[in-house]
């Protein structure tokens, strides 16, 4: 069923541009790396280590807390300066529409509210879409799956930069003043991750200035672990709930955790929204009062009480979620494909932007112009009620579903009056928001699908409570309009844990807490029997290496001398400046086996045998050359190299063709046994492929070293090579498949 790959360094003198298959799901792209989650205990390291003693240990660890401390802190004000930006920029914008709406008496005065509605719409999507594509790509969408990847080990270039989180608190800006439907709540996730490695690294690569603290987080396990901290912050922030911000992270986000790591990250999350809180109330003339909530509000439900007979209704719910999450992920997928081909132009990007918003704005128009539904002043669900086509002392129903941000709709949507909306007013809400949130999710705009599906949820969820208060009349439709919202949102990101707790927490409702986990995990198998998550079908689409949880199945034939790449490019122990330079030019490897020539008398009749003595990385060698920490008669670095000297350069390290060296320097060796890892992870050739990647994901490793009977290095297995078996999983049926290597481009 396996067929053995070889998969050869590239040379990198004759690098080109890659090439994914577009739409395809059986590539993995070889232009992403890991990140080195391992801890070098090199001689450096252990000298350090005795030298600062336990005293460090409790500076380090008190350095965590106030590090999560001042994350929770800055996210806080990233989503204040949101919120209050769109506050006042939508105001002003409804309140413009509503001036014009209100002069309306007959259906052909629509035109100058619908153009005025059309240019301060389009005007800000124009900005956020030419900011992500223009400035900076990784702003857009929501973040969610690059981050999964990052906290998973895999390098996402560009990610977490300052340019990527000014970009992406504008573009989110934008995309709510311009009535995209796109959340602000994912986008939250991203920019608290980006806050989270910036603030815990005591340093500006942006700006090029070190402030000289916090040197011992400059690695990558600890920068990991902060930005799985910020994540959880960001939905503490959004939602108003840290409990669910912890779960989120821990559910769909990092890929190692530690019950260290958990209180850290819950006290990150409560710092965030107590923050946030505070400066709100007081922003909305209620100093002191912590009872306001995050950037979303549900509101809430007087009356949450259920009966045993409403389970089966949950359950039907859970799988109509499942059924059109599915459908949906399967229609986005269709969606890539053909933007990839056809929209692949810059020009054509943000035009297709402005199509989506254009279209939107006139959809919401026709709607509200061919259906009557008013209602009496009062029962309003929105703060900026519209008259058009009604009576004085009424408003229109269908206005106030879409001229209001989409956080609005769906508390409107939960609303427990059954009479607040006409059936005919939600159906043809409900459809047209299932689509557009389908078109809309994968532009390029700087939004998730967080809200947009909770609001498609919550519409049919509203028609189910409409028809099971047709037969009971004390049943609350709200309910079910919050059944309906988590069961599809569900379905498309396949979340349930920490959905569940966001909900409960949004609602202010423990009791409602069991048939939303049933209605949830309903829609995740429902949905997981047809098709992935969207966030999964993304990562795959994108070719990144993520590793599974667990190791394909039946997969124990498959030995570690099937998975290795070899052969292996290794360096001497004392090695020349001139081949460590031109190695280095030649081949993009990240890890180098460090080997010792040993001649064995004993054994093989005088044989010359080589026997591993560690593993280097290219970054430390980029850091030894760049010093010059060379052997000859007038050098001695043995004093003056330290740990600091290779935090000094990180995370962006010089390149091998910055580094600029004299003739005689090419000359010089090397002594690499004071700095290469001296005990790396190794295996026998032998070993089984689950046992290796049973090793590899639990440990963070970016190489694991394969040996021979004799102890001699006979391969190298990276993420890469484990990640390339995929398990499929669909319509009941499992099988294991071989990926390919995307290609490269003369």
């Amino acid at each position: 069923m396996y067929q053995s790959m070889d998969f050869k360094g590239y040379d990198l003198s004759n690098e080109s541009e890659e090439i994914v298959p577009i739409g395809s799901l059986n590539h993995l792209s070889t232009k992403y790396e890991s990140l080195d989650y391992e801890v070098i205990e090199n001689e450096l390291y252990r000298e350090e280590e005795q030298k600062k003693g336990y005293r460090y240990v409790v500076q380090k660890d008190f350095s965590r807390w106030m590090t999560f401390f001042w994350i929770g802190v800055t996210i806080a004000f990233i989503g204040i300066i949101i919120f209050i930006s769109i506050e006042i920029g939508t105001t002003f914008k409804f309140n413009m529409i509503k001036k014009y709406f209100d002069g309306c008496t007959e259906a052909d005065c629509m035109v100058k509210p619908y153009f005025v509605a059309l240019l301060l719409n389009l005007i800000p999507s124009l900005v956020g879409s030419c900011l992500i594509v223009y400035v900076e790509p990784m702003a857009k969408g929501s973040g969610i799956p690059a981050v999964k990847c990052f906290l998973n080990g895999i390098k996402v270039p560009r990610l977490i930069r300052l340019k990527t989180l000014v970009v992406k608190v504008i573009g989110v800006t934008c995309v709510a003043l311009g009535g995209m439907w796109g959340g602000k709540e994912g986008p939250m996730i991203h920019a608290g991750s980006i806050v989270a490695a910036g603030v815990s690294q005591g340093k500006s690569t942006t700006f090029n200035k070190d402030l000289g603290a916090l040197n011992f987080f400059r690695e990558d396990h600890e920068k990991r672990d902060f930005v799985s901290g910020g994540a959880a912050a960001g939905i503490a922030a959004a939602f108003g709930a840290p409990v669910g911000g912890l779960l989120f992270s821990l559910e769909e986000g990092a890929s190692f955790w530690n019950q260290a790591l958990t209180w850290r990250t819950f006290f990150g999350s409560m710092v965030s929204m107590f923050t946030l809180h505070s400066v709100l109330s007081a922003y909305h003339g209620h100093p002191g009062d912590l009872t306001y909530k995050g950037l979303l509000n549900f509101g809430k439900f007087d009356d949450l009480s259920y009966h045993i007979l409403d389970i089966p209704v949950f359950v039907l719910m859970g799988i109509v979620g499942g059924l059109t999450g599915a459908l949906f992920c399967h229609l986005n997928l269709k969606l890539f494909i053909f933007r990839k081909r056809y929209v692949n132009k810059d020009w054509k990007k943000v035009l297709e932007v402005l199509i989506v918003c254009a279209t939107t704005v006139t959809i919401s128009f026709l709607l509200i112009l061919f259906t009557s539904d008013c209602k009496k002043l009062g029962l309003d669900p929105t703060d900026h009620p519209i008259q058009f086509g009604c009576n004085d002392g009424e408003f229109n129903a269908m206005a106030a579903l879409w001229f209001q941000l989409l956080e609005g709709t769906v508390r409107s949507l939960f609303h427990d009056t059954p009479d607040v909306f006409n059936t005919t007013t939600v159906v043809y809400f409900c459809i047209c928001a299932y689509f557009i949130t389908l078109w809309t999710y994968g532009v390029h705009f700087s939004g998730g699908v967080l809200i947009p599906g909770l609001c498609t949820g919550a519409a049919w969820g509203r028609l189910v409570g409409r028809a099971v208060f047709h037969f009971f009349p004390n049943t609350n439709i709200g309910i079910y309009s919050l059944i309906g919202a988590a069961s599809q949102l569900g379905g498309i990101t396949r979340m349930t844990i920490s959905l569940t707790i966001i909900l409960v927490e949004a609602t202010g409702s423990i009791t409602f807490g069991l048939p939303l986990m049933i209605c949830l995990m309903t829609a995740k198998w429902v949905g997981d029997f047809f098709s992935e998550s969207i966030y999964d079908t993304q990562i795959e689409l994108s070719g990144m290496p993520l590793l599974a949880w667990d190791p394909p199945p039946l997969s124990s034939n498959i030995y570690a001398n099937n998975l290795m790449t070899h052969p292996v490019i290794t360096f001497k122990t004392k090695e020349t400046v001139g081949n460590i330079v031109k190695i280095l030019k030649r081949y993009s490897h990240n890890g180098f086996p460090v080997i010792e020539y040993v001649q064995n008398y004993e054994l093989d009749e005088g044989k010359t045998k080589c026997y591993l003595r560690g593993l280097i990385l290219r970054s430390q060698l980029i850091v030894l050359l760049e010093n010059k920490v060379f052997d000859g008669p007038l050098t001695n670095y043995w004093d003056s190299v330290t740990m600091e000297t290779f935090r000094e350069d990180y995370p962006r390290y010089s390149s091998i063709e910055d580094i600029e060296l004299l003739q005689n320097d090419l000359k010089l060796t090397i002594d690499l046994s004071r700095f290469m890892n001296p005990s790396p992870y190794i295996v026998q050739h032998t070993m089984s492929l689950p046992r290796v990647f049973k090793l590899f994901r639990a440990m963070g490793l970016r190489h694991i070293v394969v040996v021979n009977d004799s102890n001699e290095v006979a391969g190298i297995v990276t993420r890469k090579d484990l990640a390339r078996y995929k398990v499929i999983r669909h319509m009941g049926k499992i099988s294991v498949t071989e990926l390919k290597f995307s290609s490269k481009m003369d």
